[in-house]
């Protein structure tokens, strides 16, 4: 055990995530395991820790503990031509990341911002233990049997639903709000930065018990059996959580089938299954299925008198909270119009394709391309073709970002427009990657509020665009302006702005609520905006298509789909 590890072991009031590594250094083939939590819960420390516990290589080494950058291309992470072998006449493959994690444990911290398709290649490596390289005419395999650990903060964003479904195992950690455990926690801490030494000494024992118990139980994996009429119970477990994909059911049965190894039996029972449901069933529930309504609350025995309203004000109208709608698809396009693509020339390298027509080339992959061929031919002459030209492909942009804005006042929800007002921009998020970043702005009553500051989780989004209210009176105005602070503070941004124009709330008494709209949308005209012109009925006052004026912004309008 390497001192300056903290010990497993020794990690305090984290009994879900200690089980969620034990169950994948039994079976890596669960598929590995994701850590989500916020900065200090220990993910680092754990998945460091549980690689320090891993079975030694045949060479007697322990095995490695790879970390997996979030810059890396692809090439290092998969593996490439062996440039200075080529040059020699030899074709011979340099071993990526995940070949150098055989063996041992691969960790992937914020794996929700790495890119998609190094997401993919990694998860499906970890699932075959093999990692195979095509590089032209060129190809290779090596081993590459890893327990891969991901961590990340929620925080910072969500990983796409494909992404979660391919992780076996998912551990969602905390720090615990009981004073005597985090007073604990606390206190085992400083006593290993004050000497890591003497605190591994004290837990060797303890991580010593660990390690024998993982091995054992890896050793009896093998035989542990699942009784046949347990998969139909597991299948019903899986199909009434909501869950859809079949790799839950497969994950069940090997993560119940370690458990019940690390217990020293070679029987599964249902309490097996039941002890490790929630680390395989709860990042694949579907985030979009709300949970049961609560019951409505009673009302008080005496009610407060309703308030009066100021300064001339009518009432507003009863809060409503409509559900989103279809919208034309033509309305959602255009919206939606001019991301970012895969393959421009913003953004670094990150990997090059075969392309005998590329008008830029990238020099390192047609050099070695060439060297390549020469190693294969044995003819000894270098010569550059063609076929040899490779094209680079960009890294995408840092991802843009959506402001919404949406009018959520008494007269969009009068006009029974508010629910393609959410379907719209439900359309809109749907084209969103991994990078890109949504905020949301309502206004109604008497100001705007930031419901949802930047972030990439789109579940997060989506909830809150389904259950904002609708009802009051319109206040553009302060809306505009909020819409500025909270575009001074992102890059790479833009607005999506939903309403019908019909401003009545000034910014200070006795102003015009309209002029005062008007001046603050000048002020938008440094940004990209869209105005999507959510007005209804017969009469139309246009005041959506002044707006877009003056904002120098595109004009939609919205199209109710019936």
């Amino acid at each position: 055990m390497t001192p300056s590890l903290y010990p497993l072991s020794a990690i305090a009031h984290q009994p879900q995530l200690v089980l969620a590594l034990s169950l994948l250094a039994v079976c890596p083939e669960i598929g590995g395991v994701l850590i989500r939590g916020d900065r200090g819960a220990a993910k680092s420390t754990a998945a460091r820790g549980l690689a320090a516990l891993l079975p030694p290589l045949q060479d007697g080494r322990a095995g490695p503990f790879v970390n997996l950058p979030l810059g890396a291309t692809e090439d290092r992470v998969v593996g490439t031509l062996d440039l200075d072998a080529a040059l020699r006449g030899e074709a011979r493959l340099k071993p990526g990341l995940m070949a150098q994690a055989d063996g041992g444990l691969l960790y992937i911290d914020e794996v929700n911002l790495l890119p998609d398709h190094l997401v993919d290649v990694l998860l499906d490596v970890a699932a075959m233990g093999v990692v195979r390289v095509q590089r032209d005419s060129l190809s290779a395999e090596a081993a590459a049997r890893f327990a891969l650990v991901g961590s990340m903060n929620p925080e910072e964003g969500g990983l796409r639903p494909q992404f979660l479904d391919r992780f076996g195992l998912c551990v969602d950690v905390a720090a615990p709000l009981d004073a005597v455990n985090r007073a604990e926690i606390v206190r085992r801490r400083m006593s290993f930065e004050a000497n890591p030494h003497a605190f591994t000494a004290r837990w060797q024992s303890e991580e010593g018990r660990l390690q024998q118990r993982l091995h054992a139980a890896r050793e009896r994996f093998a035989a542990v059996q699942l009784p046949d009429e347990l998969l139909t119970r597991i299948a019903e477990l899986t199909s009434g959580a909501g869950v859809r994909s079949l790799r839950a059911d497969l994950v069940l049965h090997r993560a119940a089938r370690a458990f019940a190894a690390l217990d020293g039996r070679v029987g599964v029972t249902w309490n097996d299954v039941e002890h490790v449901a929630p680390l395989v069933l709860n990042h694949r529930r579907d985030p979009r299925q709300p949970p049961p309504p609560p019951p409505p609350p009673q009302p008080p025995e005496n009610p407060p008198p309703p308030e009066h309203p100021k300064n001339g004000d009518a009432p507003a109208p009863d809060e409503e909270i409509f559900a989103p709608s279809s919208a034309a698809p033509l309305a959602l396009q255009n919206v939606s119009a001019g991301k970012s693509q895969p393959g421009t020339q913003a953004g670094r390298v990150v990997r090059s394709v075969p392309d005998v027509n590329a008008g830029r080339l990238h020099l390192p992959s047609t050099l070695r391309s060439a060297l390549q061929n020469r190693a294969l031919q044995r003819d000894g002459e270098f010569q550059l073709t063609r076929h040899d030209f490779h094209a680079p492909v960009h890294e995408e942009s840092a991802g843009r970002r959506v402001l919404f804005v949406a009018d959520a006042s008494g007269s969009v929800g009068v006009s029974g427009r508010m629910g393609a007002v959410k379907g719209a921009m439900l359309g809109v998020l749907a084209g969103q990657t991994g990078r890109d970043r949504a905020a949301l702005i309502t206004f109604r009553g008497s100001g705007a509020e930031l419901l949802l500051d930047w972030t990439n989780d789109t579940g997060a989004v989506e909830e809150v665009i389904r259950g904002a209210p609708t009802g009051g009176r319109t206040p553009l105005a302060h809306a505009l302006n909020l819409a500025v602070e909270t575009l001074r503070a992102a890059q790479n941004a833009e607005l999506v702005l939903f309403t019908d124009g019909r401003a009545n709330v000034p910014l200070s008494p006795g102003a015009d609520a309209w002029t005062d709209a008007l001046s603050a949308a000048a002020t938008l005209a440094r940004w990209p905006v869209t105005v999507v012109d959510t007005e209804g009925g017969h009469v139309k006052l246009g005041r959506a298509a002044q707006l877009a004026q003056v904002m120098n912004a595109q004009l939609h309008t919205l199209e109710v789909r019936s």
